[in-house]
């Protein structure tokens, strides 16, 4: 438990001082405590960064809690662990940036322990990372799926495939029939490789992160944009914040949990809109995005 919390503490401040870097601006650290009597008990540390001259909202958050019962969304897959006490630790972030050329990125890498009534301890593993652009472009998308493909490869040849199959069907709006984005990769309650494998592997997640990201936003940071752009990256902001709030299972394990409501709502963008029946003029770059991104592709 304590190396695994020294690590994620540590990729935390790796991931801020590279985004750091490159935006020009501090992060704000904003670390937090559960007070004695709440349910869930534990402590973090949130980093956000808003208002940057690259990114809108970049948010970064540690957390590790404990709870007398596992919530119901961290038991749908392990029912014989219902109301077992737990502990959870991880780090979540999201990154919304300024220009629409840019896509936005999420991160998560998290582990989970509890003890049923009477049994052992059982210990899992869960994380991944997906990429959300508003505009697409082929070589980011194949440059962010081949690093998460290097990154698996040590732990099988067939992780990256089935972790790219999971991510596809995890990060995916069924109210609208659409992908959130163009997907990378995606694994929960995962043990099968033994406790210290599978937490490498968990970590070695998270350490790839920037070199799958931080290139692209390199490519595209300073790409001319006007209104029409803009407009189209808010509205399509609008579907990251439908999925958040009705699908993602760690916003609702977080808000089920009696988790800090403002850390766990970090990853909403700063300005988002609703336009309806919005359709993409044919032929066009917004159109490009549906057709030819927002579908189930093999990347690499």
């Amino acid at each position: 438990m304590k190396d695994t919390r020294e690590f994620l503490l540590g990729l935390q401040r790796e991931i801020t001082a590279q985004v750091s870097a490159v935006d020009g601006s501090a992060f704000v650290a904003d670390a937090w405590e559960k007070p004695p009597g709440e349910l869930l008990q534990g402590n973090g540390i949130t980093m956000i960064l808003e208002g940057g001259a690259v990114f809108e909202r970049a948010g970064c958050g540690f957390s590790h809690v404990r709870g007398p019962r596992l919530p119901p969304s961290a038991t749908q897959h392990r029912p014989e662990l219902s109301g077992a006490p737990f502990e959870a630790m991880g780090v979540s972030l999201v990154f919304h940036p300024r220009n629409p050329y840019v896509p936005t990125v999420h991160m998560n890498v998290r582990m989970l322990a509890a003890t049923p009534q009477g049994g052992e301890p059982v210990c899992w593993f869960g994380g991944g990372m997906d990429l959300t652009p508003y505009y697409g472009f082929e070589e980011d998308a194949v440059h962010f799926h081949r690093t998460c493909q290097q990154t698996l490869a040590p732990f099988g040849d067939d992780k990256y495939p089935r972790f790219k199959t999971w991510c596809d069907e995890y990060f995916f709006l069924k109210h609208r029939n659409e992908p959130r984005g163009v997907g990378g990769v995606f694994f929960d309650d995962f043990s099968e490789l033994g406790s210290e494998r599978s937490r490498d592997m968990m970590q070695a997640v998270g350490a790839a992160l920037t070199s799958a990201y931080l290139p692209i936003v390199a490519r595209r940071k300073d790409t001319p944009y006007g209104e029409r752009e803009r407009a189209f990256q808010l509205y399509r902001r609008g579907r990251y914040v439908e999925f958040n709030l009705v699908w993602d299972r760690g916003t609702h394990f977080g808000l089920q949990s009696g988790g800090r409501t403002e850390s766990i709502l970090m990853s909403m963008p700063p300005l988002a809109s609703w336009s309806y029946a919005h359709q993409p003029e044919p032929d066009s770059a917004e159109a490009a995005l549906y057709s030819h991104f927002l579908v189930r592709r093999e990347w690499v």
